[in-house]
């Protein structure tokens, strides 16, 4: 656990007492702080209500970052601290304020940042270093280790976060794209990417961008004068670009370290790696682990042996010639766009509680898919959506979807993906949930025909 102790004999204010509100206060009060804590939704008897509170008092505010402090509206309690100008953070910033000597790798972008994450540490810990990794993704920020000067903390970080860790100097800033998301919590797509651009903050000459520009806000981004004084990398998954690190023909050529154009590795054998949006996950992660000094040999190693990252195009596994494919996390049209863009002969299981704009935009990608099987809130919209563009059924449940899959899959042989491009709060707790039940009902489905 991190134990911030610039806040000894301080009055620090926590709203919000999930996963990570929680993590701050059990580090706060271990490092001798007066920790007041609230939360809308909690019955403790032992919690302040921020909203009474003498903000006179209160030296930080630090809210989990679900809860808005600007837009659509702000909570009463961002507002009251503004008003007392109490800064206002995530507990990111108090992991970078009590571990200043370790390395930081920072990774956000709209779709990506978990499996890019997940890489990224797998990579360098194969490489040999001593590394922690969480933030967005896992395990809290003060929950990690406390690591030194030879430490790395690979971050997943949101825009929530990204707008509340003011200290944050990344080592190596990942960016892997953009599209639109959350931005009511960022009053627009303007917003949205400026809050992303944090994550450049404070970079100095000595510091590294690693930029995605496979999407025209990206490469916006990346040509930005004022963008960073770190050494921008740029990679694409779309073939030679000069001076950057990209894959033509499923090759990793580095140009950016190389000015000869070394050839790394052949992407096309690393299973948990398929598709152009993992090629650029690869690319990120290769990029990042030459910026901090691996060797070569042990980052290709590492890449090919990456497992994969659960209920992100997960492979369950190969039943009488079908494969099945787990892409749960995928909760919005531009996350399945990735997955249904890596596979052929797709049976694909969607559905669930829909996003703004359904799945029109996959309308024109949709060549792969020989049948889709629609399930949850979404089932009548989505319908609407395909009726002449593809052949539908609808099954409601994710069981009878994948029952009728199988069979229909398995007299032509494919792949049954589950990439839903919805939320899962329908029928399930969470995206996880739900890929744990496809999971398991794939492994009963073994079961029955071994």
């Amino acid at each position: 656990m991190i134990i911030p102790t610039a806040y000894k004999n301080k009055t620090v204010a926590v709203l919000g007492l999930g996963k990570s509100g929680a993590s701050v206060e059990r580090a706060l009060q271990d490092a001798g702080a007066r920790v007041w804590a609230w939360d809308d939704k909690s019955t403790r008897d032992d919690l302040v209500d921020l909203t009474k509170a003498d903000w006179t008092q209160i030296d930080l505010l630090v809210m989990s970052p679900g809860i808005p402090h600007t837009f659509p509206t702000p909570h009463p309690v961002a507002e009251l601290a503004r008003a007392h100008n109490c800064p206002i953070v995530c507990d990111v910033e108090l992991l970078v304020q009590t571990c200043p000597n370790a390395k930081y790798v920072a990774i956000t972008g709209t779709n990506g940042k978990s499996t890019t994450t997940s890489l990224i540490a797998h990579v360098l810990e194969v490489a040999g270093f001593d590394v922690a990794v969480g933030g967005n993704l896992g395990t809290p920020a003060l929950d990690l280790d406390q690591l030194d000067e030879d430490g790395v903390y690979v971050l997943e970080l949101s825009s929530y976060q990204l707008e509340r860790t003011p200290s944050l100097c990344a080592d190596v800033a990942v960016w892997l794209n953009i599209s639109p998301d959350h931005l009511d919590r960022h009053g627009g797509l303007d917003g949205y990417i400026a809050a992303k651009k944090n994550i450049f903050a404070n970079q100095g000459a000595e510091q590294f961008a690693v930029i995605g520009i496979d999407d025209d806000h990206s490469r916006k981004v990346f040509a930005e004068n004022d963008l960073t004084q770190a050494k921008r990398i740029a990679i694409t998954a779309n073939g030679p670009v000069e001076d950057a690190i990209f894959v033509d023909e499923d090759i990793l050529i580095d140009e950016a370290f190389d000015p000869e154009g070394i050839q790394v590795m052949d992407l096309s054998s690393v299973k948990t790696l398929q598709g152009k949006h993992n090629q650029q996950n690869a690319l990120a992660a290769y990029a990042t682990a030459i910026a901090l000094g691996a060797d070569p040999t042990w980052i290709v190693r590492g890449i090919a042996g990456f497992p994969g990252l659960a209920h992100r195009q997960e492979i369950i596994a190969t039943v009488d010639g079908v494969l099945f494919i787990n892409d749960s996390k995928a909760t919005n049209a531009d996350a399945t766009a990735k997955a249904l863009g890596a596979y052929d002969h797709i049976y694909w299981i969607a559905g669930g509680q829909a996003k703004e704009g359904g799945i029109t935009s996959l309308l024109g990608q949709l060549s792969s898919v020989e049948k889709t099987y629609l399930i949850g809130e979404a089932e009548d919209a989505f319908a609407q959506t395909l009726d002449g563009a593809l052949p539908y059924q609808r099954c409601q449940t994710l069981e009878r979807a994948l029952t009728q899959a199988f069979q229909d899959a398995k007299a032509k042989g494919g792949v049954v993906l589950l990439s839903p491009a919805c939320a899962s709060w329908d029928q399930f707790s969470s995206f996880e949930a739900r890929g744990d039940a496809f999971r398991a009902l794939v492994q009963k489905l073994q079961e029955e025909t071994a």
